[in-house]
């Protein structure tokens, strides 16, 4: 705390979006209450703030177009480093595998149900409850490549078009009389925050669909010399979600894979008679569907550090077992595409 005993208030930062302002006042409220005594005057006190970032303020171009996941970041971390607020919290999915100078992740708060899940088209809720029930050729929304190779790969009789916007809007443009979608896949723990886990049909689970690295988790992110702020989020740290999401992203970073790369991830921590181990299953996909390289590593940890060794060892597997190709394919047909984009967009401006 500040030399004159003053108590410190630290901002607490997100996008702008309903279900990152419901994820950050989640967190505000752990955070509060570790102080129980809000009365205490010398307790610290957590405030927040939301901004619109890179990936909102674009919502015509797909992701696959856009870039990492820095799109959802950088100006949260921009404001970090130059002392304007004090902590980021982010949907873990969303956080790059190497941050920024000065920057780490502090805490990594207890997982939701990391699945994805249909939603249905309003008025078909009883029709259609599962991807098996959905009529050949009907149309489903989703931003992700990862959910369109895998499942191109288990349902090659549905089509897949790009949606974007926050939940609400997906929901709209679903529910729209003139909509083209059938249903849209999201992740179930973001419905769920946001109240609207009425809506959800089924959950996807694997082998069917491996969910995005850390999906479903929250992290908060900190400067790295803010020690006070790094002591007040490894207590409301859940470790068992911290080892599975850190070998997750080992995984991730050894791939070198972001958010627009079909990798999909499984994992689990049993703890038994003072042995824990740790189940992860890594995959990665075509996006036609057409190639699936898929490894399982079932090992003995004792700490974090050896849980993100064994995420970085199933990479490598994956990799030598055909991952590689489907990634070299995978970024020389984005750089291409980038390419026709920019040259489409220089005829237009001349």
């Amino acid at each position: 705390m500040a030399a004159n005993n003053s108590p410190r208030t630290f901002v607490l930062a997100s996008r702008a979006s309903q279900l990152a302002q419901i994820q950050t006042n989640s967190v505000v409220d752990q955070l509060q209450a570790l102080f129980p005594d809000n009365n205490d005057p010398s307790v610290p006190q957590f405030t927040t703030s939301f901004m619109s970032t890179g990936g909102d303020k674009n919502q015509s171009q797909a992701l696959y177009l856009l870039g990492g996941k820095a799109l959802w970041t950088k100006e949260l971390e921009v404001a970090l480093l130059e002392r304007e607020v004090d902590m980021l919290v982010h949907c873990l999915k969303d956080v790059p595998t190497s941050l920024p100078d000065g920057c780490s992740i502090a805490g990594v708060l207890e997982r939701e149900d990391p699945a994805d899940s249909l939603v249905v088209k309003e008025g078909y809720q009883d029709k259609w409850k599962t991807l098996d029930d959905l009529p050949e050729g009907s149309v489903i929304g989703t931003s992700s490549v990862r959910r369109v190779a895998q499942l191109k790969r288990n349902y090659p009789g549905l089509k897949f078009q790009d949606v974007r916007g926050n939940l609400t809007t997906r929901l709209a443009k679903l529910d729209a009389p003139d909509s083209p979608y059938a249903a849209v896949i999201l992740a179930r723990a973001g419905m769920v925050r946001q109240g609207l886990g009425h809506r959800l049909s089924s959950d996807i689970k694997p082998p069917t669909l491996f969910y995005a690295v850390s999906q479903g988790a929250l992290a908060i992110e900190i400067r790295d010399d803010d020690t006070e702020a790094r002591e007040f989020c490894r207590k409301i740290t859940h470790n068992d979600t911290e080892w599975r999401c850190l070998a997750e992203r080992a995984c991730l970073r050894v791939l070198e894979g972001g958010c627009s790369v079909p990798v999909g991830v499984a994992s689990s921590l049993k703890h038994d008679k003072g042995t824990t181990t740790l189940e992860i299953t890594g995959c990665v996909t075509a996006l036609d569907g057409s190639k699936h390289v898929e490894h399982t590593m079932v090992e003995s940890i004792k700490s974090v550090e050896e849980a993100e060794k064994v995420g970085a060892r199933l990479a490598k597997i994956l990799i030598e077992t055909g991952a590689k190709e489907i990634l070299d394919s995978i970024n020389v047909d984005r750089e291409k595409k980038i390419k026709d984009a920019q040259d489409t967009n220089q005829k237009v401006d001349q």
